[in-house]
């Protein structure tokens, strides 16, 4: 009745949950105290205490972080005590990170505020004395 794609015949993992849709939910009345890694996207809405790793990371509003973030994309939309390492980063509007950012492409919604230092991965360098800098290119109002 359902076809399967090739590479997700193989018991429905692909060793990269991302192209068979997987993810996680941490709600908002879950709060953890230890450290996440999951190869899953996951969505986190309650609170998380250590640190996280994982392909792609969904923060809610109402969500706050205590440790280090690493995955592929991360939206970020709450609270995050902590560095971010991440390939693609937006962080939204009421995001309050305090932390050191590391990013290949970045997205800063107006209102969202960073509180650290920013530091380019990989491709060109922007650099200038030994630091990033980052550049305002357009205020979107």
């Amino acid at each position: 009745m359902f076809s399967r794609s090739k590479t997700a015949s193989n018991g429905g993992s692909t060793g990269n949950n991302r192209a068979g849709g997987s993810f996680s939910v941490i709600g908002a009345d879950v709060s953890i105290t230890g450290n996440i890694g999951a190869q899953a996207d996951l969505h986190i809405d309650g609170a998380v205490e250590g640190d996280i790793q994982c392909a792609a990371l969904v923060q809610g509003e109402s969500s706050r972080i205590k440790g280090s973030v690493t995955a592929d994309s991360a939206r970020l939309s709450g609270i995050v005590d902590g560095s971010i390492s991440a390939r693609e980063l937006v962080i939204e509007r009421t995001a309050h990170i305090t932390g050191d950012v590391s990013y290949e492409t970045i997205s800063i919604a107006p209102g969202g505020r960073v509180e650290g230092r920013f530091t380019l991965r990989g491709g060109a360098l922007l650099t200038d004395g030994g630091e990033a800098q980052l550049k305002l290119v357009s205020v979107v109002e």
